[in-house]
Protein backbone atom coordinates (compact mmCIF):
# COMPACT_ATOMS: atom_id res chain seq x y z
CA UNK A 1 0.00 0.00 0.00
CA UNK A 2 1.06 3.46 -0.94
CA UNK A 3 2.17 5.64 2.63
CA UNK A 4 0.69 9.33 1.44
CA UNK A 5 3.62 10.39 3.69
CA UNK A 6 6.64 9.71 1.15
CA UNK A 7 4.35 11.08 -1.63
CA UNK A 8 3.87 14.54 0.49
CA UNK A 9 7.70 14.16 1.29
CA UNK A 10 9.08 14.23 -2.75
CA UNK A 11 6.61 16.94 -3.55
CA UNK A 12 8.18 18.69 -0.47
CA UNK A 13 11.79 18.29 -1.45
CA UNK A 14 10.72 19.20 -4.87
CA UNK A 15 8.66 21.84 -4.48
CA UNK A 16 9.24 23.70 -1.48
CA UNK A 17 13.11 22.79 -0.94
CA UNK A 18 14.75 23.04 -3.97
CA UNK A 19 11.77 24.85 -6.12
CA UNK A 20 12.31 23.07 -9.14
CA UNK A 21 11.38 24.99 -12.32
CA UNK A 22 10.80 24.35 -16.01
CA UNK A 23 13.59 23.89 -17.71
CA UNK A 24 16.24 23.12 -14.76
CA UNK A 25 18.67 20.75 -14.76
CA UNK A 26 18.39 18.61 -11.57
CA UNK A 27 20.61 16.08 -10.75
CA UNK A 28 19.44 13.13 -8.45
CA UNK A 29 21.17 11.01 -6.30
CA UNK A 30 20.40 8.27 -3.50
CA UNK A 31 21.62 4.79 -2.47
CA UNK A 32 19.37 1.76 -4.01
CA UNK A 33 17.90 1.35 -0.97
CA UNK A 34 15.90 4.89 -1.58
CA UNK A 35 14.56 3.43 -4.85
CA UNK A 36 10.66 3.99 -3.79
CA UNK A 37 11.31 7.90 -2.68
CA UNK A 38 13.70 8.45 -5.67
CA UNK A 39 10.39 7.18 -7.73
CA UNK A 40 8.29 9.67 -6.21
CA UNK A 41 10.75 12.45 -6.32
CA UNK A 42 11.77 11.53 -10.54
CA UNK A 43 7.92 11.95 -11.00
CA UNK A 44 7.65 15.18 -8.99
CA UNK A 45 10.58 16.77 -11.12
CA UNK A 46 8.56 15.94 -14.56
CA UNK A 47 5.57 17.56 -13.18
CA UNK A 48 7.76 20.60 -12.22
CA UNK A 49 9.29 20.59 -15.66
CA UNK A 50 12.71 19.88 -14.72
CA UNK A 51 15.49 17.67 -16.84
CA UNK A 52 16.65 14.84 -14.47
CA UNK A 53 19.83 13.20 -14.21
CA UNK A 54 19.99 9.98 -12.11
CA UNK A 55 22.96 8.73 -10.32
CA UNK A 56 22.08 5.99 -8.07
CA UNK A 57 25.00 4.56 -5.58
CA UNK A 58 25.42 1.22 -3.20
CA UNK A 59 26.73 0.90 -0.10
CA UNK A 60 28.59 -2.27 -0.87
CA UNK A 61 30.49 -0.59 -3.76
CA UNK A 62 31.08 2.29 -1.83
CA UNK A 63 33.04 0.03 0.59
CA UNK A 64 34.60 -2.25 -2.25
CA UNK A 65 35.84 0.74 -3.35
CA UNK A 66 37.75 1.77 -0.08
CA UNK A 67 38.90 -1.89 0.64
CA UNK A 68 40.93 -2.20 -3.07
CA UNK A 69 41.33 0.70 -4.94
CA UNK A 70 44.72 1.86 -5.49
CA UNK A 71 45.98 5.39 -4.12
CA UNK A 72 45.71 6.87 -7.97
CA UNK A 73 41.90 5.11 -8.08
CA UNK A 74 41.59 6.93 -4.34
CA UNK A 75 42.90 10.14 -5.23
CA UNK A 76 40.35 10.20 -8.74
CA UNK A 77 37.96 12.51 -9.63
CA UNK A 78 34.82 11.64 -11.34
CA UNK A 79 34.46 14.04 -14.44
CA UNK A 80 30.82 13.56 -14.54
CA UNK A 81 30.14 14.43 -11.05
CA UNK A 82 32.73 17.30 -11.42
CA UNK A 83 30.84 18.65 -14.23
CA UNK A 84 27.06 17.69 -12.68
CA UNK A 85 28.12 20.22 -9.53
CA UNK A 86 29.61 22.92 -12.17
CA UNK A 87 26.80 22.98 -13.87
CA UNK A 88 23.77 21.60 -12.89
CA UNK A 89 20.98 24.13 -11.27
CA UNK A 90 19.11 21.67 -8.65
CA UNK A 91 20.83 18.66 -6.59
CA UNK A 92 18.77 16.18 -4.39
CA UNK A 93 20.52 13.63 -2.62
CA UNK A 94 18.18 10.52 -0.80
CA UNK A 95 20.36 8.75 1.85
CA UNK A 96 19.87 5.43 3.78
CA UNK A 97 21.99 2.40 4.74
CA UNK A 98 21.72 -0.98 4.95
CA UNK A 99 24.49 -1.25 7.75
CA UNK A 100 25.34 1.56 9.69
CA UNK A 101 28.39 -0.02 10.78
CA UNK A 102 29.44 -0.94 7.17
CA UNK A 103 32.64 0.87 7.01
CA UNK A 104 34.05 -0.12 10.17
CA UNK A 105 36.46 -2.35 9.05
CA UNK A 106 37.95 0.49 6.57
CA UNK A 107 41.15 2.50 7.64
CA UNK A 108 40.95 5.63 8.07
CA UNK A 109 43.61 7.17 6.32
CA UNK A 110 41.93 6.16 3.00
CA UNK A 111 38.48 7.17 4.01
CA UNK A 112 40.59 10.43 4.40
CA UNK A 113 42.55 10.15 0.89
CA UNK A 114 39.42 9.46 -0.78
CA UNK A 115 37.17 12.43 1.13
CA UNK A 116 40.46 14.80 0.07
CA UNK A 117 39.97 14.10 -3.74
CA UNK A 118 36.97 15.41 -3.71
CA UNK A 119 37.75 18.90 -2.12
CA UNK A 120 37.68 20.49 -5.55
CA UNK A 121 33.88 19.13 -5.36
CA UNK A 122 33.01 20.43 -2.08
CA UNK A 123 34.48 23.85 -3.04
CA UNK A 124 32.38 24.72 -5.72
CA UNK A 125 29.58 22.98 -4.41
CA UNK A 126 30.05 25.78 -1.64
CA UNK A 127 30.77 28.65 -3.97
CA UNK A 128 27.72 27.62 -6.27
CA UNK A 129 25.26 27.22 -3.08
CA UNK A 130 26.03 30.69 -1.51
CA UNK A 131 25.54 32.70 -4.76
CA UNK A 132 22.55 30.57 -5.50
CA UNK A 133 23.47 29.16 -8.76
CA UNK A 134 23.07 25.51 -7.14
CA UNK A 135 19.84 24.99 -5.28
CA UNK A 136 20.09 21.23 -3.20
CA UNK A 137 18.19 19.80 -0.61
CA UNK A 138 19.16 16.23 1.25
CA UNK A 139 16.61 13.74 3.38
CA UNK A 140 17.02 10.08 4.67
CA UNK A 141 15.12 7.43 3.81
CA UNK A 142 13.77 4.91 6.44
CA UNK A 143 15.40 1.26 6.56
CA UNK A 144 15.51 -1.16 8.92
CA UNK A 145 18.91 -0.76 9.19
CA UNK A 146 18.76 3.49 10.57
CA UNK A 147 15.43 1.85 12.87
CA UNK A 148 17.85 -0.31 14.73
CA UNK A 149 20.25 2.45 15.27
CA UNK A 150 18.10 5.13 16.80
CA UNK A 151 16.51 2.02 18.67
CA UNK A 152 12.98 1.48 17.02
CA UNK A 153 10.68 -0.05 14.96
CA UNK A 154 10.97 0.20 11.44
CA UNK A 155 7.23 1.58 11.66
CA UNK A 156 8.13 3.63 14.53
CA UNK A 157 11.14 5.58 13.05
CA UNK A 158 9.41 5.97 10.07
CA UNK A 159 6.35 7.61 11.96
CA UNK A 160 9.60 9.41 13.66
CA UNK A 161 10.66 10.57 9.94
CA UNK A 162 7.50 11.62 8.53
CA UNK A 163 6.66 13.68 12.03
CA UNK A 164 10.46 15.86 11.95
CA UNK A 165 9.56 16.43 8.29
CA UNK A 166 5.87 17.55 9.10
CA UNK A 167 4.64 14.94 6.11
CA UNK A 168 2.28 13.71 8.56
CA UNK A 169 0.63 16.84 8.26
CA UNK A 170 -2.13 17.80 5.24
CA UNK A 171 0.32 20.63 4.69
CA UNK A 172 3.97 20.36 5.42
CA UNK A 173 4.86 23.10 3.35
CA UNK A 174 2.96 25.73 6.21
CA UNK A 175 4.23 23.97 9.12
CA UNK A 176 8.13 25.05 7.86
CA UNK A 177 6.58 28.53 6.94
CA UNK A 178 6.26 29.00 10.58
CA UNK A 179 8.89 27.80 12.06
CA UNK A 180 11.11 29.83 9.10
CA UNK A 181 9.44 32.42 10.79
CA UNK A 182 10.35 31.51 14.84
CA UNK A 183 13.93 31.12 13.45
CA UNK A 184 14.04 34.22 11.46
CA UNK A 185 12.97 36.29 14.65
CA UNK A 186 16.68 35.03 16.06
CA UNK A 187 18.62 35.58 12.95
CA UNK A 188 17.47 39.48 13.08
CA UNK A 189 18.31 39.37 16.53
CA UNK A 190 21.89 38.43 16.30
CA UNK A 191 22.65 41.07 13.36
CA UNK A 192 25.15 42.99 14.09
CA UNK A 193 26.33 40.78 17.15
CA UNK A 194 29.72 40.00 18.06
CA UNK A 195 30.64 38.26 21.01
CA UNK A 196 29.50 35.11 21.72
CA UNK A 197 30.20 32.77 25.23
CA UNK A 198 28.95 29.70 25.93
CA UNK A 199 29.27 27.90 29.09
CA UNK A 200 28.23 24.64 30.74
CA UNK A 201 28.67 21.59 31.86
CA UNK A 202 30.50 20.39 28.52
CA UNK A 203 31.29 24.00 27.39
CA UNK A 204 33.50 26.82 28.10
CA UNK A 205 34.32 28.74 25.03
CA UNK A 206 34.37 32.19 23.09
CA UNK A 207 34.05 33.00 19.82
CA UNK A 208 33.40 35.79 17.34
CA UNK A 209 30.77 36.09 14.84
CA UNK A 210 31.51 40.03 13.83
CA UNK A 211 30.64 40.48 10.36
CA UNK A 212 29.26 36.66 10.28
CA UNK A 213 25.60 36.19 8.73
CA UNK A 214 23.27 33.28 10.58
CA UNK A 215 21.27 31.43 8.18
CA UNK A 216 17.81 30.58 8.84
CA UNK A 217 17.52 26.65 8.46
CA UNK A 218 14.24 25.97 7.10
CA UNK A 219 13.94 22.65 5.20
CA UNK A 220 15.46 24.34 2.11
CA UNK A 221 18.16 22.41 2.26
CA UNK A 222 18.33 19.56 4.84
CA UNK A 223 15.20 17.68 5.55
CA UNK A 224 14.43 17.73 8.21
CA UNK A 225 15.66 21.01 9.69
CA UNK A 226 15.31 23.73 12.71
CA UNK A 227 18.38 25.25 13.01
CA UNK A 228 20.09 28.67 12.72
CA UNK A 229 23.69 28.35 11.94
CA UNK A 230 26.87 30.93 10.75
CA UNK A 231 30.41 30.38 10.22
CA UNK A 232 32.54 32.19 12.95
CA UNK A 233 35.43 34.09 12.73
CA UNK A 234 38.03 31.62 12.07
CA UNK A 235 41.11 32.49 14.94
CA UNK A 236 38.46 33.51 17.53
CA UNK A 237 37.24 30.27 18.76
CA UNK A 238 38.92 30.26 22.14
CA UNK A 239 38.29 27.23 25.18
CA UNK A 240 36.97 23.65 25.43
CA UNK A 241 33.99 21.48 24.65
CA UNK A 242 32.72 17.67 25.40
CA UNK A 243 30.62 16.32 22.75
CA UNK A 244 27.89 14.61 24.28
CA UNK A 245 26.79 12.45 21.94
CA UNK A 246 28.96 10.10 18.96
CA UNK A 247 29.93 11.59 15.96
CA UNK A 248 29.46 8.70 12.88
CA UNK A 249 31.74 9.23 9.79
CA UNK A 250 31.75 6.77 7.15
CA UNK A 251 29.63 4.19 9.02
CA UNK A 252 32.34 4.56 12.28
CA UNK A 253 31.02 6.10 15.73
CA UNK A 254 33.59 7.96 16.91
CA UNK A 255 32.63 9.08 21.03
CA UNK A 256 33.34 11.56 24.05
CA UNK A 257 35.25 13.27 21.69
CA UNK A 258 36.67 16.67 23.07
CA UNK A 259 38.44 19.40 21.54
CA UNK A 260 40.48 22.67 23.08
CA UNK A 261 40.99 25.25 21.08
CA UNK A 262 43.48 28.05 20.81
CA UNK A 263 42.74 31.58 18.74
CA UNK A 264 40.78 29.21 15.96
CA UNK A 265 42.75 26.30 15.97
CA UNK A 266 42.02 22.52 17.48
CA UNK A 267 45.30 22.14 19.65
CA UNK A 268 44.30 19.04 21.75
CA UNK A 269 41.92 16.76 20.60
CA UNK A 270 40.55 13.25 22.10
CA UNK A 271 37.88 10.43 21.49
CA UNK A 272 37.00 7.86 23.88
CA UNK A 273 36.12 5.48 20.83
CA UNK A 274 37.72 5.57 17.27
CA UNK A 275 40.42 8.08 18.00
CA UNK A 276 42.14 7.47 15.13
CA UNK A 277 39.69 8.33 13.06
CA UNK A 278 39.17 11.50 14.61
CA UNK A 279 43.03 12.38 14.30
CA UNK A 280 42.78 11.32 10.91
CA UNK A 281 40.11 13.75 10.30
CA UNK A 282 41.97 16.86 11.59
CA UNK A 283 45.01 15.91 9.87
CA UNK A 284 43.07 16.08 6.44
CA UNK A 285 44.46 19.58 5.75
CA UNK A 286 44.54 23.07 7.86
CA UNK A 287 41.44 24.07 7.62
CA UNK A 288 40.27 20.94 9.12
CA UNK A 289 42.00 21.71 13.09
CA UNK A 290 39.80 25.14 12.36
CA UNK A 291 35.52 25.88 12.69
CA UNK A 292 33.58 26.14 9.88
CA UNK A 293 30.05 25.90 11.44
CA UNK A 294 28.49 27.28 15.03
CA UNK A 295 24.90 26.15 14.94
CA UNK A 296 21.72 26.04 17.23
CA UNK A 297 19.14 23.32 16.72
CA UNK A 298 15.77 24.10 17.20
CA UNK A 299 13.49 21.43 16.12
CA UNK A 300 12.05 20.47 19.50
CA UNK A 301 10.42 17.48 17.44
CA UNK A 302 13.39 15.71 17.07
CA UNK A 303 14.05 14.56 20.92
CA UNK A 304 16.25 11.82 20.91
CA UNK A 305 19.11 10.63 19.69
CA UNK A 306 19.26 8.67 16.38
CA UNK A 307 22.37 8.14 15.52
CA UNK A 308 21.80 10.39 11.97
CA UNK A 309 23.55 13.49 12.25
CA UNK A 310 20.74 15.13 9.72
CA UNK A 311 18.03 14.53 12.91
CA UNK A 312 20.77 14.69 15.55
CA UNK A 313 22.22 18.10 14.63
CA UNK A 314 18.36 19.81 14.98
CA UNK A 315 17.57 18.52 18.45
CA UNK A 316 15.99 21.47 20.40
CA UNK A 317 18.16 22.14 23.06
CA UNK A 318 21.64 21.38 21.47
CA UNK A 319 24.14 23.37 19.48
CA UNK A 320 26.50 21.72 17.06
CA UNK A 321 30.17 22.92 15.62
CA UNK A 322 31.39 21.24 12.42
CA UNK A 323 35.54 21.16 12.04
CA UNK A 324 36.80 21.98 8.39
CA UNK A 325 34.91 24.05 5.67
CA UNK A 326 32.92 27.06 6.66
CA UNK A 327 29.45 28.30 4.69
CA UNK A 328 30.36 30.81 2.13
CA UNK A 329 26.86 32.50 2.44
CA UNK A 330 27.69 32.86 6.18
CA UNK A 331 31.09 35.20 5.39
CA UNK A 332 32.91 31.85 6.54
CA UNK A 333 36.20 31.63 5.03
CA UNK A 334 37.41 28.38 6.16
CA UNK A 335 38.19 25.64 3.35
CA UNK A 336 38.59 22.04 3.85
CA UNK A 337 38.12 19.33 2.35
CA UNK A 338 36.48 18.26 5.91
CA UNK A 339 32.56 18.91 7.26
CA UNK A 340 32.16 17.04 10.24
CA UNK A 341 29.36 18.27 12.63
CA UNK A 342 29.50 17.32 16.44
CA UNK A 343 26.65 17.91 18.91
CA UNK A 344 26.92 19.30 22.40
CA UNK A 345 23.96 19.17 24.93
CA UNK A 346 22.99 22.43 26.49
CA UNK A 347 19.68 21.38 27.97
CA UNK A 348 21.26 21.68 31.49
CA UNK A 349 22.87 24.24 33.31
CA UNK A 350 23.79 25.73 30.55
CA UNK A 351 24.13 29.20 29.07
CA UNK A 352 24.53 31.50 26.03
CA UNK A 353 25.95 35.47 26.37
CA UNK A 354 25.93 37.19 23.30
CA UNK A 355 28.02 40.91 23.71
CA UNK A 356 27.38 39.98 27.19
CA UNK A 357 23.67 39.90 26.92
CA UNK A 358 21.66 36.51 27.97
CA UNK A 359 20.58 34.54 24.72
CA UNK A 360 20.25 31.23 25.63
CA UNK A 361 19.72 29.14 28.78
CA UNK A 362 19.02 25.44 29.67
CA UNK A 363 18.75 24.85 25.49
CA UNK A 364 15.90 27.51 25.45
CA UNK A 365 15.73 30.86 23.75
CA UNK A 366 15.41 33.76 26.49
CA UNK A 367 15.20 36.76 23.59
Amino acid sequence: MSDIRMQRLADLLVQYSVEVKPGDWVLLTGEVLTLPLMRRVYESIIKAGGHTTVIPSDEAMARSYLRLASDEQLDWMNPLMQKAIEEADVLISLRATANTRAMTGIDPKRMQRSQAARRPYLEVYMRRSAEGSLRWTLTQFPTEASAQEANMSLEEYEDFVYSATYCDKDDPVAEWQKVAAMQQSKVDWLKGKEHVKLQGPNIDIELSIKDRVFINANGTRNMPDGEIFTGPVEDSVNGWVRFSYPSIVGGRAVSGIELKFEDGKVVEASAKENDDLLQAQLNTDEGARYLGEFAIGTNFGINRFTGNILFDEKIGGTIHMAIGAAYPDTGGKNQSAVHWDMICDMRQDSEIHVDGELFYRNGEFVV
